[in-house]
């Protein structure tokens, strides 16, 4: 007998740190948190690539700068339930580099209408709340959490590992 297994959507986010501050992009006419900041950030776009390639033409795409593969960084994994409607399950890695070439600067203006960098300490009260508790683990160096889901009637959050 088959197992109905869940479908999990794997996404990459790009965390960019210059100065003790953060880059975030507002989110708009996307239908997902619109007027709320995130990072930028893509799904794969085919069954041939990779995270780490889907999050080299996303930095490209979004916000204009080229970053090497190989310098990429992991430095936080989320296993995220998106609530109502959709109900999905999905896997979310954050990388950061260190070094990449060109400015950050809005390219999708019909996806994204603000990018700027926050002080570490005063994130925007509209950011989207689990890259809130993303920031929050990669600051607090924790390798993995959970979002969205309720046990045992609670609601479940940063587990710490």
């Amino acid at each position: 007998m088959e197992k109905n297994r869940p479908k999990l959507i794997p996404t990459a986010y790009l965390v960019l740190f210059k100065e003790n501050k953060i880059l975030l992009s507002r989110r708009c006419n996307t239908g997902f948190q619109d007027g709320y900041y995130s990072f930028p950030a893509g799904h794969l776009e085919d069954d041939e690539e990779t995270l780490s390639h889907a999050l080299v033409r996303e930095a490209k795409e979004e916000v204009g700068i080229e970053i090497d593969q190989a310098d990429l960084e992991l430095v936080h994994v989320m296993h995220r339930k998106q609530q109502e409607p959709t109900n999905e399950r999905r896997i979310n890695l954050f990388f950061t580099v260190k070094k990449w070439k060109g400015e950050p600067r809005i390219m999708e203006p019909d996806k994204c209408n603000d990018l700027q960098w926050f002080e570490l300490g005063t994130l925007p009260d509209n950011t989207i709340l689990y890259i809130k508790q993303a920031i929050n683990c990669i600051k607090e160096d924790v390798a993995y959490s959970e979002y969205g889901f309720y046990t045992f009637g609670k609601f479940k959050r940063t587990p710490r590992i």
